[in-house]
């Protein structure tokens, strides 16, 4: 029996993670653009990987479910890979709490029912969820619990409430990460593990949209003025990951790795406070 590697988003940090830990496995490469996709798995099949193809949109509760059946015929399912998602330069206030809060909720749940004992699954989520202020234990419970299909209509997201794109995405990630720390414990139930990383600038396309968008002076001083004092790669997310997926990481769920470069510590208490 085949087991299957689920990637959901094809872009650079699916790409990493799925090398290192694709290795013997079939990688399902699933992407909203089936040229990205594509594009992706040839780079993974010269490189001597196993690799189907198809198209997804995660904000569409029929097309992940058919993604779950798509990667179960191929065999057992024993990682998720759950990267997709849309940046505040990239998408309304709407289009992000749909694609990248209800979205991470739908994938988490469809693929909870069938993730293989033993499996594991990874979020990408944003240095940006540390940077939200505090919510209360009421709204941290609904961001975690509230079954997906209501989850867009929670009080707290309305417009009257979610002003613009960049709060949008800040709200969605913390909401990812409380989301993991919920669905940890029912995937548990099944053998499963289940973390968030939360990486901060890695150059992939979606941080040149951010560099090159309005808040692109914003992106530049967080690299300048961190710690390490420079973007992050996609393949150091990949490590973090095979840590998470593999046999060292089997006491580890229910988690969010901040790796940003110490970016979110010198937001709280270094140069790059809010003035």
């Amino acid at each position: 029996m085949n087991q299957v590697i689920t990637v959901i988003g094809a872009g650079s940090i699916g790409q990493a993670i799925a090398r290192r830990v694709g290795v013997t496995k079939h990688i399902l490469l699933a992407d909203l653009r089936a040229e990205q996709a594509d594009a992706a798995a040839r780079v993974l099949r010269n490189a001597g990987y196993t690799v189907t193809t198809t198209v997804v949109d995660v904000a569409s509760r029929e097309s992940v479910q058919v993604l779950a059946q798509t990667a179960t015929a191929i065999g057992d399912v024993v990682g998720v890979i759950h990267t997709a998602g849309v940046s505040p330069s990239q998408a309304t206030p709407a289009a992000i709490l749909k694609v990248d809060l209800y979205g991470t909720a739908l994938v988490l749940e469809v693929f909870g029912a069938v993730i293989s004992q033993g499996g594991s699954g990874v979020v990408i989520g944003s240095q940006s969820g540390h940077r939200l202020g505090s919510l209360s234990d009421a709204q941290n419970a609904m961001l975690a619990t509230t079954p997906a299909e209501a989850l867009l209509a929670l009080p707290m997201l309305q417009p009257d409430q979610v002003k613009d794109s960049l709060q949008a995405y800040q709200i969605a990630k913390r909401g990812n990460a409380l989301r993991v720390m919920a669905e940890a414990v029912r995937w548990g139930q099944r053998g499963a593990r289940l973390n968030t990383i939360s990486p901060g600038i890695i150059i992939t396309p979606l941080a040149q949209d951010e560099l090159a968008g309005p808040r692109g002076a914003g992106y530049r001083r967080m690299i300048e003025g961190c710690p390490v004092g420079r973007a992050g790669t996609p393949d150091e997310v990949g490590a973090v990951a095979a840590l998470l997926m593999g046999p060292d990481g089997t006491f580890i769920t229910g988690s969010d790795v901040l790796m940003d470069g110490g970016v979110t510590a010198s937001y709280w208490y270094g140069d790059l406070a809010p003035t």
